[in-house]
């Protein structure tokens, strides 16, 4: 049987490189066009040029390699994920995607094995959004669905995103040239970190994904009457805070009966005083599905239920939605093949679907898509107490193997 040991020690060496290409000393945050991310760029394009790939940097400052074919009309498989992060990260989320195929990719060039169809990698420049906010950059530019207002987004810092550009020795006006389409992109697929706690239950190293949940979130708003708290008697107080709170724990015990998730993770009291009743409240609101008619149907009981309490209570709600995406489901062809290459690996077959969205969201738009997670410690993910093993790796990299050879057929 085939070992991939020395690959898979390569892969978890490589993250420990790249988890020092950060602009932050103290921790891993490496951002979109930022000098830490061409700096991860170069390596990655060195580290493939020695696996025998051509490389590139397409427009978008998405890193590029690819393991050819010599039938030059040969279909295309892409394969890549992420390389940016989120501040105080982990080090696989994403990145593990990129290397462990690179990796893969330097077993085949080692073994002078030759493929029937061209191999593409690509580490997507900006996945996480944290720089300017819209998140999935990199790869909507690769799937043509790039947005013309993205162009003036700024940073913290108030550079502008097509300055940053320029700053990057690119053109933002040029960004459409990264756009692939179904004649040079066949399939995609990515392999991650599963960023949640079910393989790891199921004592399983790797999973097959069949669907990304497709999430909505919200700004709800109250306003209610602030005042003194130990002048207002309780039922004819319009508390806000008080507000937010029972409509958080219906958010929760709807989405819970529903069998669905859903999320408050920030809320803000403006007033803030220990003795002020608070006339002003914000709160966030993350609902997420697989099956969108569901989410959709979850969200308007949701929200029947919060106009219901906002009454009851005398309070005036405002909801804002900040973001819309709709659920992915894989490609069933691929999923089978990656089932099938999972028995051949002497691996259990599992499906699983996705609770966080990916850059396989974006790729859907121009191709069939396919996903492969693998267990991270405790589902610790966006932390910097990821963790992986050397042995789940080289697990995955058999199944990837397996998949590969299975997609040549």
């Amino acid at each position: 049987m085939t070992t991939f040991a020395p690959y898979a020690i390569q892969t978890y060496e490589r993250c420990d490189v790249l988890a020092h290409f950060s602009q932050d000393p103290d921790c891993i945050d490496r951002r979109y066009l930022t000098p830490e991310h061409l700096q991860t760029n170069r390596q990655v394009s060195l580290w493939m040029e020695q696996a025998g790939m051509t490389t590139w940097q397409d427009s978008a400052a998405n890193q590029w390699g690819r393991y050819s074919s010599t039938n030059p009309q040969a279909k295309t498989l892409v394969i890549g994920s992420h390389l940016d992060t989120v501040p105080n990260s982990g080090k696989y989320d994403g990145i593990l995607g990129v290397l462990a195929p690179l990796s893969l990719i330097q077993y085949l060039h080692d073994h002078h094995i030759e493929l029937p169809f061209h191999l593409e990698l690509v580490g997507f420049g900006d996945e996480e959004g944290t720089r300017f906010g819209a998140t999935l950059l990199g790869s909507c530019a690769v799937a043509g669905t790039w947005q013309e207002k993205w162009n003036t987004l700024t940073d913290e810092n108030g550079i502008s995103l097509t300055q940053a550009f320029t700053d990057a020795g690119l053109d933002i006006n040029e960004v459409h040239t990264a756009a692939r389409n179904n004649a040079n992109t066949d399939d995609f697929f990515e392999f991650h970190i599963e960023q949640g706690p079910v393989l790891e239950e199921q004592d399983l190293a790797v999973g097959v994904v069949n669907a990304i949940a497709g999430a909505k979130r919200f700004t709800v708003t109250l306003k209610g009457l602030a005042g003194h708290a130990g002048t207002v008697p309780m039922p004819m107080r319009q508390d806000a805070l008080a507000g937010a709170s029972e409509m958080i724990l219906a958010i929760e015990k709807i989405a819970t009966q529903k069998g669905i998730v859903a999320t408050v993770g920030f809320l803000r009291c403006l007033s803030g005083a220990v003795n002020v009743i608070s006339g002003a409240t914000t709160f966030s609101l993350d609902i997420r599905s697989i099956d969108d008619t569901l989410r959709d149907e979850t969200l308007n009981e949701i929200i029947e239920q919060l106009h219901i309490i906002a009454d009851k209570r005398r309070i005036k709600m405002d909801i804002t939605p900040t973001h819309q995406a709709p659920a992915v489901k894989c490609d069933e062809r691929l999923q089978q093949r990656l089932l099938d290459a999972s028995v051949k690996s002497d691996v259990p077959q599992f499906i699983l679907s996705s609770g966080a969205g990916h850059d396989t969201m974006a790729m859907a738009a121009i191709c069939p898509v396919a996903m492969l997670f693998m267990r991270c410690e405790k589902g610790l993910s966006h932390h910097p107490g990821e963790a992986i093993t050397v042995r789940d790796i080289e697990i995955a990299l058999g199944v990837m193997s397996a998949f590969i050879e299975d997609y040549s057929e």
